[in-house]
């Protein structure tokens, strides 16, 4: 239960970092907004909002916590969530790259399932 606390803290830490990161870039009708879905583990990252005459929604990131793991199921960043995760002392055996056809999560330092 302690390190499921803990994950919890780290993914909702960086996702507001970066939200308030992008929030910088002054975007007009553009917001940048976090979700946390705390009884279901499910953690967003998304802007939404008009670019002009365009409808302008993207969910750039999307953690969820299944069966003790990190699934990465989207990431746009540039550096990569999984890195960020790793730096934050989250093991490689316990992130999944959930957007990652199953045959070739094996390929990588990350966990399968």
């Amino acid at each position: 239960m302690v390190k499921l606390t803990q994950y919890r803290q780290i993914i909702q830490k960086l996702l507001s970092e970066y939200r308030d990161w992008a929030a910088g870039a002054n975007q007009i009708g553009i917001q940048e907004c976090v979700s946390f879905d705390r009884e279901r583990d499910h953690y967003f990252w998304f802007h939404v909002g008009w670019d002009g005459k365009r409808r302008d929604f993207a969910v750039m990131v999307y953690l969820k916590i299944e069966q003790g793991k990190i699934w990465i199921e989207e990431d746009w960043t540039k550096q990569g969530i999984a890195n960020e995760l790793l730096g934050a002392g989250i093991p490689p055996e316990d992130i999944v790259l959930g957007f990652q056809h199953p045959s070739k999560r094996p390929l990588t330092e990350f966990a399968t399932v």
